[in-house]
């Protein structure tokens, strides 16, 4: 069996599965862009290059053994065993036979479950977690491969879970999880508690001393759902609201963090203003950075707010121009969004929009726009407009070689 997952979705796989009684695996793959987090526009215009992700779950007479990503290591399990206080213990198992079980990850837990180092009951809640972990990140794709093997089962087994009851509770939980999009986008994002000294003021000791433990911008979501023994939109759900007020801001996990050109770091260095242009029309957005680097600016392009709502918090741009007709989120109300947050209190924020009528200037100020710039316009408009909020630019002089043409829709 075999196939797209925009012909079939997992859960009726696994439910075929299921019914048939299967005993084999079950292999997805997919392809996403590096940097997909937060979709990264590149100074040069270059594509970020693709990130094959995939997964395998293990079945006897259908119902599931275990199941893991071709990522994982032996992490996942540290962060499991840190429940128990058991983390060290792993150290203990170095050396064992990786092919034990056909993954290092299940290799380990079988041989601290043998040395007695695990009782039976924690090595069956630390599978379950495992299990239900990656088919959260399953039931969440909307694209990809399959394939299932009829094969001999997974041995040794620890036990099996019922792979429907697994599936509805882990779907209803990726349900929940959407209601959080797009303040928080992937479970691999790690909350950074931002400006100590102005929260630590907001917040009660307990709850300051609680954030500064996790919210370092070096532990994903995931990682603290699986220590804290809590699932993940329960933890999204404790972060949303400081999400929401600016106290913590999410951030790339350091694994898909696109690295920028040599170009692009120079010019971030140069101590120039950071424009950030969130325009959905790669035309508009690429006319504009490229007239505004002529000029000596930094900048950052983003396709929407989707993909410049993370970053934004983590580039902190002097100035940003935000187009108002976008899929998904409007400018307006990302517009808003950043105003909750003290870092973008005072950054002036720009609308862009071919609209010019009176009632949507009202709406841009009454969500905390600073001005307003209706298309087409003249380059020496934009870079007035520049100049007025951001600053001037590094370059000592403008080159008068530049055709001030019209930026358009």
């Amino acid at each position: 069996m075999q196939g797209n997952l925009n012909e079939i979705d997992i859960r009726s796989i696994l439910q075929l599965i299921q019914l048939g009684q299967r005993t084999g695996e079950l292999f997805v793959e997919t392809y996403q862009p590096r940097g997909t987090v937060y979709d990264r526009h590149l100074a040069d215009g270059r594509s970020p290059r693709e990130r094959r992700s995939c997964w395998f779950v293990f079945f006897l007479n259908g119902r599931i053994v275990y199941a893991t990503s071709a990522e994982q290591g032996t992490q996942r399990l540290k962060d499991y065993l840190g429940r128990y206080g058991l983390e060290e213990e792993l150290d203990s198992t170095k050396g064992v036979d990786p092919t034990v079980g056909g993954n290092p990850e299940y290799s380990h837990l079988w041989m601290l479950l043998e040395q007695h180092r695990l009782d039976p009951a924690q090595g069956r809640t630390i599978l379950d977690g495992m299990i239900r972990e990656t088919l959260f990140d399953l039931l969440s794709l909307h694209s990809g491969t399959f394939s299932f093997e009829i094969g001999p089962a997974l041995a040794p087994q620890l036990t099996t879970f019922d792979t429907g009851q697994l599936a509805a509770q882990c779907l209803k939980q990726v349900q929940q999880w959407k209601q959080f999009y797009p303040h928080i986008q992937s479970p691999d994002q790690c909350p950074l508690l931002v400006e100590r000294n102005d929260v630590q003021e907001r917040l009660a000791e307990q709850t300051f001393k609680t954030l500064s433990d996790w919210a370092t911008g070096a532990i994903a979501i995931r990682k603290i759902a699986r220590t804290r023994n809590r699932d993940i939109p329960t933890v999204a759900r404790v972060i949303m609201p400081y999400v929401q007020q600016g106290i913590i801001q999410l951030i790339d996990p350091p694994t898909a963090r696109v690295e920028l050109d040599r170009k692009a770091v120079a010019q971030r260095q140069s101590g120039a203003p950071l424009v950030a242009c969130v325009e959905d029309s790669q035309t508009v957005r690429q006319a504009i950075e490229k007239t505004l680097q002529v000029l000596g600016y930094r900048t950052a392009g983003y396709s929407g707010p989707i993909s410049a709502l993370g970053d934004l918090f983590e580039v902190r741009p002097d100035l940003i121009l935000c187009d108002i007709s976008m899929p998904e989120l409007d400018g307006y109300e990302l517009c808003a969004m950043l105003r909750q947050s003290n870092i973008f209190r005072r950054t002036p924020i720009v609308m862009l929009t071919g609209l010019d009528g009176f009632l949507d200037r009202i709406h841009a100020r009454t969500v905390g726009a600073t001005d307003y710039l209706t298309k087409p316009f003249k380059k020496h408009e934009l870079r007035a407009l520049v100049e007025r909020y951001a600053g001037p630019a590094t370059l000592e002089t403008f080159t008068s070689t530049i055709e001030l043409g019209a930026i358009t829709h």
